[in-house]
């Protein structure tokens, strides 16, 4: 099995070729076909065994011909730390698409994220607190949100 046979759109396929990666791992042939025929996962497996992969993938194909400028995907993960590193992979993967993302968490000034989530994207990487705080401020619009991952749920339950 290789990637092509996920059908995905040509510009992600091309990220995925950009970034190196030739054969899918268990988790990602597990997770990819439910994701795309848009069913419910929860998956678990190691660190370093695509796990972030397996649902920016198909996120990517599920955007690419829906509204822009709109959020339609939000992650929610535990640190900033992780929260950047699922961004890192959004914009490799999906450096061909046009889809736009942003990081929102505490600790940096949170004016760069508001005028980013003002000026438009399709997904949100956010740690839980600033979430809270932007919609709060009713600075970010869930309305049309598509789809919403927990990473790392076990953490931040």
């Amino acid at each position: 099995m290789n990637f092509k046979s996920f059908n995905l759109h040509p510009h992600i396929e091309a990220g995925i070729e950009a970034m190196g990666y030739a054969v899918p791992t268990p988790i990602q042939t597990q997770c990819i076909p439910s994701v795309l025929q848009n069913r419910d996962v929860m998956g678990m497996a190691q660190t370093g065994t695509g796990k972030t992969a397996a649902f920016v993938l198909p996120i990517l194909q599920r955007l690419m011909d829906g509204n822009r400028k709109r959020v339609q995907c939000l992650i929610i993960a535990p640190t900033r730390e992780l929260a950047e590193q699922i961004h890192d992979h959004i914009r490799q993967l999906g450096r061909y698409t046009k889809l736009k993302s942003v990081t929102v968490y505490g600790g940096v000034e949170k004016n760069v994220q508001i005028k980013k989530l003002r000026d438009g994207v399709e997904i949100v990487v956010a740690c839980p607190g600033r979430l809270l705080d932007l919609m709060n401020q009713g600075v970010i619009d869930l309305s049309r949100l598509k789809v919403l991952v927990l990473d790392e749920a076990d953490r931040m339950f």
